[in-house]
This record gives C-alpha cells, sequence and structure tokens, in this order.
C-alpha cells in the first residue's frame, strides 16, 4: 500500500509571533498580496506594518467576505505579485490559497482566529456568493508558510477558539473511519499510522486543555492551555484531516448549509453537531458518546438542532440536509457500510434528543 501525508512547508506560533512576518514573508517573494479580513485592515494594521519593516513590497486588498468564485477571480486579477499572504478568518485564508493557485505563486497564511483546521491545508472550501456549500478546491501544495500569533488569537471572543475546537474535534473520528473502511485522504491515497496518530493526539489534546484554553481565551491571554489548543485546532486538526481523511462530520456540516437558518453559525460549530451525529452514526459505545457529549457542553459547543438555528427545522427540511450531506462523492461514504440519506436523518434526530436530554438533568 502506498501512503501519503503532506505538511506545510513552515509552522511559526507564539506570542508576538507576527513581528517575524516581514522576516518570514521576504523568503516567499519580494511582492506580496496582502489579503485582509475587515478586522485585520482596521484592528491590526499597525501590527502588520511592524512585523513587515520594509522588508517587501506589499499590494493590500480587504476580503470581501465569501470564499466563492467571484471573489477569487476579483483579487488574481492583480498584477506583479510572487507570493499571497492571507490575514484573517477561515475564508480569507481560504481565499488567499486558492488566488495564490491560480497565479501560481507562494502562500502565506495568517490566522487572526483559532476557529477552523483551514490553515495548514492544501485546501481550500469554496461556496456559493450567497453562503452555501459548493465544493473542495484540491490544491497541489500545502501553505508555504502558516504562521499563527497566539497573543491576537487570545484577543478574539472565546467563541471562535470553540468552534475550532469543534472543528478539530470530528479529525479523530473522520480519520479512524477512513482507517478503518481504506478510504483515501484528501491525497487521493491512504492516509498514513503518522496521521492517524496525530489525529487521536488532538482529540486527547482537546479533552484534556480544552477548557482551561477557553478560560485563558475569554481572560484574553495567552496560556500553556490556549497554546496546545491552538496547536490542535489549527496543526493536528489541519494534518489529521488532510492526511487521514474525511467522514461524516463534515459531510453533515456540508449538507445542513443548505438550511439558511444555520448560515448565522461558524463552520466548528455545525462540524461539532455532525460529529454527534456520525457517533449515533457509525454506532459508537455509549461511554463515547457521553464522553464527546459531556466536551462540547463544557466548553459550550452545540449539542442540539436548536443550538444552529435549527429550532423549529420541519422534518421535511432536514431531510434535504441529510440528502445533500450524502450526495455522490460526499466524504460520508468513507464511513463503513451504506449510509443513506435516511440513516443521516435519523442520527440527526436521536443526536438532537440526546442533547435536549441531557440538558434535563445538567
Amino acid at each position: 500500500m502506498i501512503t501519503t501525508t503532506i505538511f506545510p512547508g513552515r509552522y511559526v506560533q507564539g506570542p508576538n509571533a507576527i513581528q517575524l512576518l516581514g522576516e518570514e514573508l521576504a523568503r516567499l517573494g519580494k511582492k506580496a498580496l496582502l489579503l485582509e479580513d475587515p478586522f485585520a485592515a482596521k484592528a491590526l494594521k499597525q501590527d502588520i506594518e511592524k512585523g513587515l519593516g520594509g522588508k517587501l513590497q506589499c499590494h493590500i486588498e480587504v476580503f470581501e467576505g465569501e470564499c466563492c468564485d467571484e471573489e477569487i477571480d476579483r483579487l488574481s486579477a492583480t498584477q506583479g505579485i510572487d507570493v499571497v499572504a492571507g490575514i484573517g478568518g477561515g475564508k480569507t485564508l481560504d481565499t488567499a490559497k486558492a488566488v495564490a493557485h491560480k497565479l501560481n505563486v507562494p502562500v502565506a497564511i495568517i490566522p487572526t482566529l483559532a476557529s477552523t483546521d483551514a490553515p495548514c491545508s492544501a485546501l481550500s472550501v469554496i461556496y456559493t456568493k450567497s453562503g452555501e456549500f459548493s465544493r473542495y478546491l484540491v490544491l497541489p501544495q500545502n501553505p508555504n508558510l502558516v504562521l499563527v500569533d497566539s497573543a491576537i488569537i487570545a484577543k478574539a471572543p472565546a467563541r471562535f477558539l470553540v468552534s475550532g475546537m469543534g472543528d478539530a474535534l470530528a479529525t479523530w473520528f473522520e480519520a479512524q473511519s477512513c482507517s478503518v473502511t481504506h478510504a483515501s485522504n484528501m491525497t487521493g491515497r491512504l492516509g498514513s499510522a503518522t496521521a492517524l496518530g496525530l489525529a487521536r493526539m488532538c482529540f486527547e489534546t482537546l479533552l484534556e486543555y480544552g477548557p482551561q484554553a477557553k478560560v485563558a481565551c475569554e481572560a484574553q491571554i495567552t496560556s500553556a492551555a490556549l497554546e496546545r489548543v491552538i496547536e490542535a485546532n489549527t496543526l493536528l486538526s489541519g494534518l489529521g484531516f488532510e492526511s487521514a481523511g474525511l467522514a461524516a462530520a463534515h459531510a453533515i456540516h456540508n449538507g445542513l448549509t443548505v438550511l439558511e437558518a444555520t448560515h448565522a453559525y461558524w463552520h466548528g460549530e455545525k462540524v461539532a453537531f455532525g460529529t454527534l451525529t456520525s457517533l449515533v452514526l457509525t454506532d459508537k459505545a455509549p461511554d463515547v458518546i457521553d464522553t464527546v457529549f459531556g466536551f462540547c457542553e463544557s466548553v459550550g459547543l452545540p449539542t442540539t438542532l436548536a443550538e444552529i438555528g435549527l429550532d423549529k427545522v420541519s422534518d421535511a427540511d432536514l431531510m434535504k440536509a441529510a440528502q445533500a450531506a450524502t450526495a455522490t462523492g460526499e466524504t460520508i461514504h468513507n464511513e463503513a457500510g451504506t449510509v443513506t440519506p435516511e440513516t443521516v436523518f435519523n442520527a440527526m434526530k436521536a443526536a438532537d434528543a440526546i442533547g435536549r436530554d441531557r440538558k434535563t438533568w445538567l
């Protein structure tokens, strides 16, 4: 068997790491397109300018809100660029990766949130202009640089960190499913034992340090626990999902995006509910289900449909989500056995019932 494991070229993390921005970007090119989300463009302007230190030329653009083909085309029209740097949240970063791919130049990723596992991956999730999932854009290589300033992440609302934990929570269970069924990872080949081990380490880190990390983030301070969870959300989860594979949790997330009421909720929040659904769908042991529900409750991740905007969802609309989650080519088919819209619908209803029941005795 041939296995394939892929990694970013360079990963830098720590308090005030943005001070190294110019030094690190200068390794990759002489003129950078800086794609900044609105928060970074406003709140981090001075930090970015100081970090760049005049070490290379920069053309700055502000991200317009959706990682879609229209935005990628707009930014790709920029002339004379030899490196793209994305600074911001997950969709900004995915857009930067897609633009760099289109321009055939290196890409640097500077997340201001630890809210998804997007930064390290050779993947962009493309949405429609209105926010519905469209497709995965699989890129030929991982980012050349991922630079994570934990002091910036600590100052963001804790909800973003918790959302990243929700995204990372899926990593081990999806990796495990792909390992059992010999399903391919994001490269189209089998995942490695290294990737599976990193996915498990990601899960164990979340369970051990997640609640402490949330407390530190709420206090807007860095701590050893926060550093570990930032690394789990960003590096371990990124390596785990990409090199070990995706399965039900992310497919259920994709299905949920067809329901407009979920659009106000973060990727990781919907993935967390997808993970809980997947545990029911794949008949995990009661103690595993109890552990994962308990973790979600301890950090504030959704455990019911109501907590992702679906308190009044009809069975007909929930079935639409189940049908989208089981579309041809979706990663849910990496699970063992035959998965149908009906089984996913039932698992979503069951996970919701468990979550609601637990709230009555917490």
